[in-house]
């Protein structure tokens, strides 16, 4: 029986257990409904006013007194956007390293970079504007929204973990991803002066977050276990051995796997080892 095109988007968004497809459907269906506010209001009366108190309600300030009124802001900022063009490269590079991601962490890994580094990205945020006398003018008007810290974490991790893998871009073909980012950061960093320097500095919040996250990851620390559903202990029998369950992959052979990848890349594995690795990544 042939899905509807919407009951297929609902599985793919909440059922299909990638939180790369959540994020991106919260993150468009915000969008899509404040757009379709926004165009009602403006044939009625010629302006966007509840649109434009929408995107306020989500968008978080750096000005402390009036973050203490807005708490709720250091995670919606994070999944609205300010414009069309905002909107769609922050979900075309959350869809093109999300994948990537995926294919080799776990979706509560994915989870908790999305979510980490949005934070991350609003306390540099609002610690650049509250402490830099360039920002002083401004500080009370100045406001944070889009996801693009939080992609910028996803895209950092990914190449943090695999700094080797690469990918195509129209123009410069092949690149791996460890020149991607470092192009990024150096952007971010010389847009700091720039007229959106808070986007800039709280991409670069979002880079570190992801990059400390692989690298805690590969010293045997997953920060992501705090969404880690805890399972009730059963006890079946006295006389009791543990055994791993038949066809898992042993942790230890996928950080060689893991290794192995940041060494030589994707493409040195041997059959075996992409089959262990597809294994390790369907776990959950």
């Amino acid at each position: 029986m042939k899905r509807s095109a919407v009951s297929e988007l609902w599985y793919k968004v909440a059922q299909s257990g990638s939180r790369m497809n959540l994020f991106i459907g919260i993150n468009t269906a915000i969008f899509v409904i404040v757009g379709f506010i926004s165009v009602a209001e403006w044939l009625f009366t010629r302006n966007t006013a509840t649109a434009n108190l929408i995107k306020e309600y989500i968008s978080m300030p750096a000005y402390l007194p009036e973050l203490l009124y807005k708490f709720w802001t250091p995670l919606t900022y994070m999944f609205g956007h300010s414009g069309f063009f905002h909107f769609i490269f922050n979900m075309l590079w959350l869809y093109w390293f999300g994948q990537i991601f995926e294919d080799f962490l776990s979706a509560r890994q994915l989870t908790f970079t999305y979510l980490s580094g949005g934070l991350a990205g609003a306390i540099l945020f609002i610690a650049f504007y509250n402490i830099f006398p360039a920002f002083s003018d401004i500080l009370p008007v100045a406001t944070l929204i889009g996801a693009s810290a939080s992609v910028m974490a996803v895209v950092v991790a990914t190449a943090t973990l695999l700094p080797d893998y690469s990918i195509r871009l129209l123009l410069f073909g092949n690149v791996k991803l460890k020149f991607l980012v470092i192009a990024f950061i150096v952007i971010d960093i010389i847009g700091i002066a720039e007229l959106n320097a808070g986007g800039s500095i709280a991409h670069l919040g979002g880079a570190l977050m992801g990059f400390i996250f692989i690298k805690q990851l590969q010293n045997g620390n997953d920060w992501s276990k705090i969404f880690a559903r805890k399972k009730k202990l059963k006890v079946a029998a006295t006389n009791y051995s543990h055994k791993v369950p038949a066809g898992l992959p042993d942790q230890e052979v996928i950080d060689q796997i893991l290794d192995k990848i940041s060494r030589s890349g994707y493409d040195s594995l041997s059959r075996k080892e992409k089959e262990e690795l597809f294994k390790a990544s369907n776990k959950e």
